[in-house]
């Protein structure tokens, strides 16, 4: 027995199910701003709003407490201390995006940070900045409160970080100042390939299927899934539309076909009955003629 439109069935089914969620992105692409620049933050999903959590203000939103606000996108073009906190993407239903923490200094020295977690095994640039050029100037950079090395420059690179590098991290520069503190997040490198017990426990979970008990992992590559996925996922809401409208054509048509019978039906039961009605008439009148 062909097995395709079951399994094609239960994809659908499957990412049906799956929380459409929006990405976070800030531009320029950094974790802490001097006092006066401008960024601006962008939800990866129509129709999502950029809301934050800061010290002086909680759940404000985009356009309405502060910043410009243009469709999916928030600018501040006038950065104070007080626009440090904790941004992130909303819909209106509730659901919520990544979270991005944003620190705006009134000091001379900004330390430039991944904004984003970082992958395992990249590569991290860290640079420590001064509020007026030049801004290559001796550095030393701290973990944890620890110093880690003192960079002639100012930039500092980690090679291929791994989970032990996530932490807090700042900078300093003689003369200057020392910067804010910011986490740096590292996450664990995604896998090649799915692991067929995650795909089968799904399947169990959301929607068993009797025919379907196992999945080849050799089939399962990611960048294939994502791509299912990707387009699966734009395909899903027309779906459902479809059955719908098919579904509520179908009651008009079966409507329709059983008024239109009756109707049909009516003219010919009363072309009977007259013509019986006629065959009464003429039988009555020949009778009489023989009498």
């Amino acid at each position: 027995m062909d097995e395709t439109p079951q399994l094609l069935l239960f994809v659908i089914s499957l990412l049906c199910y799956i929380k459409i969620q929006a990405h976070l992105t800030v531009s320029p692409s950094r974790s802490q701003l001097l006092e006066g620049d401008a960024f601006s933050l962008t939800c990866k999903e129509d129709g999502w709003t950029v809301r934050r959590n800061t010290t002086s203000q909680q759940m404000s939103q985009c356009g309405v407490d502060w910043g410009r606000r243009a469709g999916s996108s928030c600018t501040i073009s006038l950065t104070v201390p007080w626009d440090s906190g904790v941004y992130w993407c909303e819909s209106r239903e509730g659901s919520t995006s990544n979270s991005i923490t944003i620190t705006v200094t009134g000091g001379a020295v900004i330390l430039q940070s991944p904004v984003l977690p970082v992958i395992e095994g990249h590569d991290v640039s860290l640079s420590c900045q001064t509020k007026r050029p030049p801004s290559n100037h001796s550095a030393d950079f701290y973990k944890d409160g620890s110093l880690i090395r003192t960079e002639p420059t100012g930039h500092m690179t980690i090679h291929h970080v791994t989970k032990s590098d996530e932490g807090l991290y700042k900078c300093h520069i003689s003369s200057h100042g020392e910067s804010p503190p910011s986490w740096i997040y590292v996450t664990e490198k995604p896998p090649t390939t799915l692991p067929s017990t995650a795909i089968n426990a799904a399947m169990s979970t959301l929607l068993p299927l009797p025919s379907i008990t196992t999945f080849s992992p050799a089939s399962t590559s990611l960048q294939l899934v994502f791509t299912l996925v990707r387009h699966l996922l734009v395909f899903c809401p027309y779906f459902i539309s479809t059955l719908l409208v098919v579904s509520l054509y179908r009651n008009r048509h079966t409507g329709n076909h059983l008024f239109n019978s009756m109707v049909m039906t009516l003219p010919t039961q009363a072309k009977e009955e007259l013509d019986g009605d006629y065959d009464d008439v003429i039988t009555a009148v020949t009778t009489e003629d023989h009498l």
